[in-house]
Parts: structure tokens; sequence; C-alpha cells
């Protein structure tokens, strides 16, 4: 008997049809022998229809009483789930984020988890039942009010319980079969990988794949968590992604399986670029500048300065769209201080990144790259690397075009197309 952690997200839990078929593939796995403990997110669109509502009634929304809202979304699911479990003739019980252990800081919007203490989820695994956990939503412990952990909360949910239980696997299903070299919707193409490392999945989840949530690879990393990410609507098997030292439960005993030079191809089309006009080329600029951006909440990805000819220089960076205005707003205060001539912002770029562990070992990754992208007639506008990625920021309208070129210069492309069963990834 193994101990699975599933979690299911908002299009696998959309309405009671797709309910009930989650509870057949969870009251499955428990006839076959399995505990079972679930996360589950929001139904559809509902955290999405709530943050609109509340945004019609407080032009700026209270934090606390934002999470109050929005952690509403999980509970309507998880007692539904619940009930559909109870119909099949097994017993199923449900538990918020606070009453499963799931302690947080007090970050509201954007907590981060401290401690799972699942006293009350172990003592109902015991007693026979299976157990539904609100995804996305913790406590904590100072203030003793609810929070909600932001972005991919569900996943990181699912992983932390996973930890704290010592579960065997953490599946993590959603509306595509596993990881994929590409995102299906771009590249009709991609095939689906067996397996991929850890270190993999967070370069492709840093850099716009949208299957599985960046904190939660990071927090199964960097606690030994075997994630399988299969899909709600098919039984094969998905895509093993594996930490350091683990195996693919798939392969033969004794074998070894080699890298591939590329392991997908991601795209991003959510980053603007800031370029900084007119620098003194003096040391301590760039630092000046760099202490500004940070001051205003904004997240720099990519960094580029042009060489100085007379004297100034120009730096451009990458952020999301969403902290740009933040960061204008931040340097244009303090222009006269560092002595920049101008702002320029450019919201229409998209990032193309290259993954893959296998690029440590073999030569002329990076000529591919730009070959193919130089045969397709596409510029490039800024480069930035890594150990085991390699990623460009191009004209948005380019980015498909430049995905799908270079995924096949790369020999990444399938015979058959592949199958995407709902249409948003998650």
């Amino acid at each position: 008997m193994a101990l699975i952690v599933q979690k299911y997200g908002g299009s696998s839990v959309a309405d009671a049809e797709s309910i009930k078929r989650v509870a057949k593939r969870i009251v499955d796995t428990r006839r076959a022998g399995h505990d079972v403990v679930v996360a589950v997110s929001a139904m559809g669109d509902t955290t999405d229809e709530l943050l609109d509502l509340a945004n019609e009634v407080a032009p700026i929304p209270a934090p606390r009483e934002l999470d109050m809202l929005l952690s509403s979304g999980e509970r309507i699911s998880m007692a539904l789930l619940a009930m559909a479990i109870h119909s099949m003739g097994f017993e199923a019980r449900s538990f918020t984020g606070s009453q499963a252990g799931m302690i947080t800081d007090s970050q509201h919007g954007a907590a981060r988890i401290v401690d799972v203490t699942p006293v009350r989820l172990r003592e109902a695994l015991d007693e026979g039942a299976i157990v539904i956990v609100a995804g996305f939503q913790g406590f904590n412990r100072d203030t003793r009010d609810i929070t909600t952990l932001g972005r991919g909360g569900s996943d990181t949910t699912a992983v932390a319980l996973a930890a704290a239980l010592d579960a065997d696997v953490c599946e993590i299903y959603s509306d595509v079969d596993g990881i994929f070299t590409a995102d299906p919707r771009v590249i009709p193409k991609a095939q689906k990988l067996d397996q991929i490392t850890s270190e993999e999945m967070l370069e492709l989840a840093a850099n716009g794949a949208k299957v599985l949530y960046i904190r939660a690879v990071e927090y199964a990393r960097r606690h030994g968590v075997l994630i399988h990410a299969r899909s709600t609507f098919s039984s094969a098997e998905g895509t093993y992604v594996l930490g350091e030292g683990m195996k693919n439960p798939r392969e033969a005993e004794g074998a070894v399986m080699e890298e591939p030079i590329v392991a997908g191809v991601a795209t991003d089309f959510s980053q603007a670029k800031i370029t900084v006009a007119g620098v003194p080329d003096v040391p301590g600029k760039a630092a000046e500048i760099f202490k500004i951006v940070a001051k205003s909440g904004a997240n720099v990805d990519m960094i580029v300065q042009n060489v100085s000819a007379t004297g100034r220089t120009d730096i451009s960076f990458t952020v999301p769209k969403a902290d740009a205005a933040a960061a204008l707003k931040a340097l244009a205060g303090d222009q006269d201080e560092v002595g920049f001539t101008n702002l320029i912002h450019d919201d229409q770029i998209g990032k193309l990144s290259v993954v893959g562990a296998g690029m440590r070992t073999h030569s002329g990754v990076s000529a591919t790259l730009f070959e193919a992208l130089s045969e397709g007639g596409i510029n490039i506008e800024m480069i930035s690397t890594s150990e085991i990625r390699i990623s460009v920021v191009l004209r948005d309208t380019d980015l498909a075009e430049a995905a799908r070129t270079v995924h096949k210069a790369y020999g990444l492309d399938g015979e058959d197309e592949a199958t995407v069963h709902a249409g948003t990834g998650r």
C-alpha cells in the first residue's frame, strides 16, 4: 500500500460532471489499496470571478478580507468532491487549509508555508477515510488569520502535504497528459516527456511553462518529493519530475537513462523591457538603478548594458508587465539623482528559452539556437544564459514562429500532434 497525494486544478473540477469524474479516479486509487490525500483548487474560473466581484465593491480590497473571500472557492470544491466520493460508497473527509495544519507566514495574498502539522489528516487516514484538503490556503498562528498562497498555491499545498506525510508520490493533475517539450498549444507536435529533472523543470517553470508552478517544484526538490504530472482526462502515465538521486518508477532496475541535450522550449509573453538611456558610464550607476527598481518591488529578469562610446550608456532589463509601471515611476522619481536622460518602455516583447541538463556536456547548443533563428529571419534583442538554459528576447509577434523553428531544429518534434483535453494547461 502506498500513500498518494493528488492535486486537481480548476479545469479538472469545473462543474458537477467533472467533480464526479475526479471522484471516480480518487475512488479507483483507493480501491487499488492506496491511502489517498487530495488537494483541490476552486472550480473553473471561480477565483477570477471572486476577484472581479471584490474589485467591483472596493477599488483596493482589504488584503485580509480578500483572502477570506478567495479561500471560499476551494472550500466549495473540497465539500462537493467529498460528497461525490460519499455517494460512491467511500468515506471522505474535507479539511480547510487551517484544519489540515498548513501554517504560513502572515503575508496576505502571497503567504509562504513555514510548517505543516497534518495531525487531523493522519487520524482520518488511519481511520480509513479519503482526505480532501482545500488548496491555496493556510493559517498564520500569530494573527490567527486565513492566508492564501498566491499563484500555484494548490500545487504547493499538494507538495507540502506530500512532504509532511512522507507520501510515495505527489500526482499533479491538469488538462494535459504531462510535461511536454513545449506548450502543445503553441507547438502541436511537442512530445510528452517520460521524465525531467527538477532542475530542468525549475528553469522551464521560471521561463513560461505553466503545467507546474515554480514554488511547488522548488518545494519538492528541497524536501525530496517525487512529482508525477498527469492528465485528469486520461489514465495514461504522465511525466515524473525527479529530484537528485531519484529514479523513474518505470525504469528497469539498474537502467541508466542518458540526459537529453534539450528537454524543452518555453515561451513567455508576460515580460516588458525597460531601457534606461543615457546613463553616465561611471562605477556605481548600475547599482543605483537596480536598487531603485528593487525598492519598487519589481523582479528583474534579464539585463543588458550597451558598450559606452560617449561617456554614457544604455541599460536594458526585463520585468513582469505587472511590475513595469511601478519600476518606471520609481526610476523617473530619481532621474536627476541618477543622471540618465530618459526611459523607454516596451511591452511588445516575448522570451524564448531552451532548457536542458545535457547542455553541460554537449557543445553546439547555442549555435543551433542562433542558426535556427537566423534562418527564420528572427531578430534577437537580448540574450541570457545559465548552466542549463539559454534565453532570448524577441518581438512578441515572432515568438510563436521562433518557438516552432527552434523546437524543430533541436529534433524535438514528434510524429503526431499532442492532445490538449480542456485548453488552459492547468
